[in-house]
């Protein structure tokens, strides 16, 4: 082989570096340009994001996430999952990715410290690669893996939103935290092993930052812009509300997180020696970003927010389209106006059991959500006072459908919610029988309806609005009649509506007019009730 055949081979043997070489010598090839040093950062991305994937901890936890997504998806039945409001479901992808995030972090960082656990530093002087390539080659081993979340989240999102049952909008902005995430731990990983060269760093990094975007928080009471210096902003209710008061700064958060991806990229790149006027300037660039986003996303919620917010829970009427359906009018907020629908066939269930006038009844169904105390706000509502108005809440299927049944029972039975959910004499089995006796399932939905979640003993029965109280032998008496011919219990509720709604009906006699067994002696007649 000639001279000159050995050098060019030499040179193209070390793809990464040829500035500072002006000119070759004749029948010398130059050594490769930034392209092929590209190429090489490149190269060096793609092997050690394979090895990434091949860790054992990365590569379990990410099967578990994608696979813990596939069985929600396929394979988990929940009644309200068909029903999904889209502006909780994109949020609700974001969870799942820390936990590849903090193993991420950590094999990111024990890659990039390989050569140091091994000691072949020193031999990689003798290669052409400059150390901060190799600091943005072991960045960019994390958007594989990024991507794949990416796509799974994707996965999650679409499919909730084909859903017959969906309504409201997502935000691609909510939905851009997971893979985001993801390439934070990455460059982080990165960053730690250039400021801290010990594989204890990383573990030492993911323990401090759970204090701090947990314990930290609460102890300066729960400050909304500390709150959101972390990665993913967890604020799950257990109401939907529509898009319009859901208040969170997703796109400065979006901003914020692609910011500091950057400025960390930056940060480890200007570490490992990478101190060019582009490195400079992109890292001053990012640094404006995540300060940008941080002041977007620090304030609170507006005073128009909170005047918005107040206003759908205290004057629903006024931003709520109606619509009637048989002698029942239906008021939903406009995202869920074709919710109506569904509403009106338990509404037609219930009141084919009852008796006298309520069978027949004017109602209006109307749509509540307390919104006033935010996205973590609790559930609780109070009773309406009108008569034949019935509370429906943002949330349906699965147990949130005998829970309006039984607050509309309440309403047929006792003229109003507030008489309704104060109901603790005979008259609750009439209120029990007329929301499950016509159900599907109905000794499924009396489990599901209690909180106790059983079909014997005393229990609160959930509700819209107010709690109802079941006591032990209400409890026998329901469960007795769930047993029986429906037609036959629906006629003896039909004759004796009346008497059955009368709050001085005694709980054997009800148990009487109703064909039930008496209870044996020394049970209770209503264990709750004040005489």
């Amino acid at each position: 082989m000639s001279t000159s055949t050995r050098m060019s081979t030499g040179a193209g043997a070390g793809a990464g570096e040829g500035a500072g070489v002006a000119a070759a010598p004749t029948g010398v090839e130059p050594l490769p340009g930034r392209r092929n040093r590209g190429a090489a950062v490149l190269a060096l991305a793609r092997f050690e994001a394979r090895e990434l994937l091949l860790q054992a901890p990365v590569f379990v936890f990410f099967l578990l996430y994608f696979g813990a997504t596939c069985w929600k998806l396929f394979f988990k039945h929940e009644g309200m999952n068909d029903y999904p409001a889209l502006q909780d479901v994109d949020r609700a992808t974001q969870n799942g990715a820390l936990l590849v995030s903090v193993f991420v972090l950590t094999g990111v960082n024990r890659a990039t410290l390989l050569s140091r656990r091994r000691d072949t530093d020193r031999h990689f002087e003798t290669l052409v690669m400059d150390p901060w390539r190799r600091a943005i080659a072991h960045a960019l081993s994390a958007v594989p893996l990024a991507a794949a979340v990416a796509l799974t989240v994707t996965l999650d999102f679409t499919w909730a939103a084909l859903k017959p049952g969906a309504v409201g909008h997502g935000s691609v902005l909510e939905l851009v935290v997971s893979p985001l995430t993801v390439l934070l731990a990455g460059v982080l990983g990165v960053l730690l092993a250039r400021l801290i060269p010990s594989v204890l760093g990383g573990p030492l990094f993911v323990i401090a930052g759970f204090v701090a975007t947990t314990v930290v928080p609460g102890l300066v009471t729960d400050a909304h812009w500390l709150r959101w210096l972390s990665p993913v902003v967890d604020e799950t209710g257990p109401d939907a509300f529509p898009s319009d008061l859901m208040g969170r700064p997703a796109a400065w958060h979006a901003l914020y997180l692609a910011g500091l991806v950057a400025l960390v990229l930056g940060a480890a790149v200007l570490r490992a020696g990478g101190r060019t006027r582009l490195v400079k300037a992109a890292t001053a660039v990012a640094l404006a970003a995540t300060v940008a986003g941080i002041a977007g996303q620090s304030p609170g919620d507006s005073a128009a927010l909170t005047a918005a917010r107040a206003k759908a829970y205290l004057h629903p009427e006024k931003v709520q389209s109606c619509r009637e359906i048989g002698t029942t009018t239906y008021c939903a907020y406009p995202e869920w106006a074709g919710r109506s629908e569904d509403w009106a066939a338990v509404v037609k269930r219930v009141q084919s059991l009852a008796g006298g006038a309520a069978g027949g009844e004017r109602l209006t169904v109307r749509q509540r959500v307390d919104a006033r105390q935010g996205l973590e706000g609790g559930a609780s509502m109070d009773p309406l006072t009108g008569r034949g108005q019935v509370t429906v809440g943002t949330r349906w299927g699965g147990n949130r459908v005998p829970e309006f049944a039984v607050g509309l029972a309440g309403v047929l039975v006792g003229g109003d919610e507030r008489s309704g959910g104060t109901v603790c004499d005979g008259r609750v089995v009439t209120i029990m029988w007329l929301a499950l006796g016509a159900d599907p399932d109905p000794m499924a939905a009396l489990r599901n309806v209690r909180l106790e979640d059983n079909v014997t003993g005393s229990s609160l029965v959930l509700a819209p609005t107010a709690p109802l109280i079941m006591s032990t032998e209400q409890t026998r008496i329901v469960r007795e009649l769930l047993h029986m011919p429906r037609y036959g219990v629906t006629a003896r509720v039909k004759a004796h509506w009346t008497e059955l709604t009368s709050p001085r009906t005694s709980m054997a006699r009800v148990a009487e007019l109703l064909g039930v067994p008496a209870a044996p002696k020394g049970s209770g007649d209503g264990e709750w009730c004040e005489k």
